[in-house]
């Protein structure tokens, strides 16, 4: 007896056969793939290359309404996240602010101490101190403290009697007096953004 198999036959054409269901479809796009002799190693590189900075970005500048202050809320611990609403803007006291960039540890403890002597200029001559005045008393203490292993990258932003103030302060003393800064591994795209989303007649 024989068994009859002429409806399992297929009838979808052979490939590589032509056919005019396939004419109007191009071969398959192809790449070439990078020569190197380690493969993994090539592509980790590649990774780190395009890689976006996760770290801190705080912005400051000063217009001619007063000073504007921003930061992100990210804290991060190597490479892990450890939180995603961290007050990285510091209220040292009503009239003035410090940003944190760096260890939170160092930024959190120099700016409340800074607020604590802020606090004590003011009873003692009656008068609230300067921007000017904080950002040297914390360069001060910071360039005291140089070389013993702090991290700290901040901007006082203020209102005084003589205006808005603006400088930058960083854990080896330096002190530095401007109308925008940028602190943080994320600075350089928010100057970028700055440069080139400022509107001049705002400042």
């Amino acid at each position: 007896m024989k068994l009859d198999t002429s409806g399992l036959e297929s009838a979808a054409p052979l490939v590589g056969a032509s056919s005019g269901f396939l004419d109007g479809f191009a071969d398959a796009p192809s790449f070439e793939v990078p020569t190197t002799n380690d493969f993994d190693g090539f592509q980790k590189e590649a990774i780190q290359m395009v890689k976006p900075a996760k770290g801190t970005t705080t912005l400051a500048f000063i217009f001619k309404e007063g000073v504007m202050v921003a930061a992100d809320s990210r804290a991060s611990m190597g490479g892990y996240i450890s939180s995603q609403s961290v007050k990285k803007i510091i209220e040292i006291n009503p009239y003035m602010l410090g940003t944190m960039a760096g260890g939170a540890a160092d930024c959190q403890f120099w700016h409340r101490n800074l607020g604590i002597k802020c606090r004590l200029h003011e009873l003692a001559n009656k008068r609230r101190i300067s921007v000017t005045g904080a950002s040297k008393l914390l360069a001060n203490i910071l360039y005291s403290y140089r070389g013993m292993g702090l991290s700290v990258g901040t901007m006082i932003a203020g209102w005084d009697e003589t205006g808005p103030g603006l400088y930058y302060v960083d854990s080896e003393g330096g002190r530095l007096k401007g109308m925008r800064f940028s602190v943080g591994s994320g600075s350089p795209y928010a100057y970028g953004v700055l440069d080139n989303g400022c509107v001049l007649s705002l400042l």
